[in-house]
């Protein structure tokens, strides 16, 4: 049975700030050798060339490795930063580590992790990746101790995009890639991931190569997925619950149907165990809250409850921040704290121009 998890929200006071983590360890909150994932949100533009991530990535990590755990242990943690805090989304992290706690029978939060075989940039956007990431979920899935998947509410991954120098990898080896536009090819990596989740989870059968990214109709209701140039592989994080571990902390997790569905967010709370009013307000979390975890998409109608909007038009300001931006400010009037994890790039994750939502709640 996997330890009990200890999960804690930080803010990041800078673009290399990793000061909070810090303070954690050194309050005996963590202990920097039981990290186990870290998610978050850095301030750069949240596209192919956003380094803040890579440079978040590195502060975190000579935090760890300052404050006692080993240096190779440290390599394999999964940290995934999704870059872009347009709007009043604030930069923050989301730290998760094992703890000793009393074996409990009541659900309670527990994260298992894995990495998918290569991914080839001829895989991207093809059955081939959906396969290589069904395989990974399952890995992580029973590293969590999950075994019902009905108990999988949140996967986070990180995948690689296409980039020049992977498409010129591609060609010299008589390959084709899904798109030669590397900022497309984001929202491409994203939506095959989530495709692969949904096969791993049962939620849809194995789809075809012309499904990814023309048929939205299938989706996961738990996947977010983010893709940057970091890697070559999938890198999976399954957070769920299960009986046994023990521990304070609880996951649930629910849909918005749109851009404006707050409503989807509470519920997503309550389905993590909070008990709250019918029409809640942000008073009455009580600071039980932990975090919230959202992917947002623009509907591919450019409509949003029967008025159109520009966005898929604007050719100043990309969709992506635009989205993300409006999402993330509906998010924080919920929570009534901006730092959320709101992100953008949600094809196959969640219902056409919603998205997924999963919620960390503290049950005392």
């Amino acid at each position: 049975m996997p330890d009990a998890i200890e999960v804690r929200k930080v803010p990041i006071h800078s673009v290399a700030d990793a000061s909070e983590l810090a303070k954690l360890i050194d309050d005996g909150v963590m202990e920097a050798s039981r990290v186990i994932a870290i998610i978050g949100k850095t301030e750069g533009n949240g596209g192919v060339n956003d380094y803040t991530r890579i440079i978040s990535d590195r502060a975190f990590r000579e935090v760890l490795v300052e404050k006692g755990a080993p240096a190779d242990q440290v390599k394999q943690i999964p940290i995934v930063w999704s870059g872009g805090t347009d709007g009043v989304i604030s930069p923050h992290a989301t730290i998760f580590a094992t703890t000793d706690a009393e074996p409990t029978e009541e659900p309670r939060l527990t994260v298992g992790f894995a990495m998918s075989e290569v991914l080839l940039p001829e895989d991207i956007g093809r059955v081939a990746m959906v396969e290589k990431v069904a395989d990974a979920v399952k890995v992580a899935m029973e590293r969590a101790g999950i075994t019902d998947v009905a108990d999988v509410h949140y996967v986070q991954t990180k995948t690689p995009l296409l980039t020049v120098h992977t498409i010129r990898d591609a060609k010299s080896r008589g390959k084709t890639v899904w798109t030669e536009h590397t900022h497309e090819s984001m929202d491409l990596s994203n939506g095959t991931t989530a495709l692969g989740i949904a096969v791993a989870l049962g939620e849809i059968e194995m789809p075809t190569d012309e499904d990814v990214m023309h048929n939205r109709a299938l989706y996961s209701a738990v996947a977010s997925c983010s893709s940057g140039v970091e890697l070559d592989q999938a890198q999976v994080v399954v957070v769920g619950n299960a009986t046994g571990v023990g521990g304070r902390y609880r996951i649930g997790h629910s849909v918005m149907a749109d851009a404006l569905d707050a409503d989807g967010i509470w519920a997503a709370i309550k389905d993590a165990g909070l008990d709250l009013p019918d029409r809640p307000h942000p008073s009455d979390l009580d600071g039980r809250l932990v975090n919230v975890f959202l992917k947002c998409e623009v509907s591919q109608d450019g409509v949003v409850r029967g008025r159109r909007n520009a966005m898929l038009d604007d050719s100043d300001v990309h969709w992506h921040r635009q989205i993300k931006s409006a999402v993330g400010g509906v998010t924080a009037a919920v929570t009534g704290d901006p730092a959320v994890f709101v992100s953008v790039s949600a094809a196959h994750q969640g219902p056409d121009g919603g998205g997924p939502v999963a919620a960390i709640v503290d049950l005392g």
